[in-house]
């Protein structure tokens, strides 16, 4: 058995991938720059977090929600997982214990909104606790054309190629101009 399938049943509680979760998987594990357009409820989640298992060092999670970060931080948690997240929303006490265990190299997975990119040291912070991978969540957020335009989102490109790792984005809806914007702004 694959190490990302014992860790979906192990770690998550599931027997079998959804359609198209698999494929997404192996290609984020392997290291490729992936673009995932899949529905709401498919199961995006999954396909950065399980990787972030699998793969050695740290997997940089950009979201633009506060309340999805602590939930999902707060599940992975529960079932096991090194995961926190840096918030605007957290206590000065909260944010010191990730950083103190980011440092620790005790992490698996950092959540952190596109905004935090803005501070100068978040790019230093993320070179020197071995970051590997970068997982955008609501990617559609990078377009001018989405529906939620951040500007920090356009970051991300330049802090993937800053750190020289591969790149995950995952949205649920972007029609060809809007891919093809992600495309541009992320991994070019």
């Amino acid at each position: 058995m694959k190490p990302a399938q014992h860790l979906l049943r192990e770690v998550f509680g599931f027997d079998a991938f959804r359609p198209g979760q698999q494929e997404i998987v192996d290609a984020v594990t392997d290291g490729a720059n992936v673009l995932a357009i899949m529905p709401t409820g498919g199961g995006k989640s999954l396909c950065y977090q399980l990787p972030a298992l699998v793969r050695d060092g740290v997997t940089v999670v950009i979201s633009p929600l506060i309340a999805l970060m602590r939930d999902q931080v707060r599940a992975l948690t529960e079932a096991g997982v090194a995961a926190g997240a840096l918030t605007s929303g957290n206590s000065q006490e909260e944010n010191d214990a990730v950083l103190r265990s980011l440092h620790d190299g005790a992490l698996k997975l950092l959540y952190m909104a596109p905004e935090r990119l803005a501070s100068m040291g978040t790019e230093r912070l993320l070179r020197n606790t071995g970051v590997r991978l970068i997982a955008v969540d609501e990617a559609h957020c990078v377009s001018q054309w989405g529906h939620d335009f951040r500007p920090d989102y356009l970051r991300i490109g330049a802090l993937r190629r800053a750190l020289n790792v591969p790149l995950a984005a995952f949205t649920a809806t972007a029609d060809a101009e809007t891919r093809a914007e992600i495309v541009e702004k992320l991994f070019d």
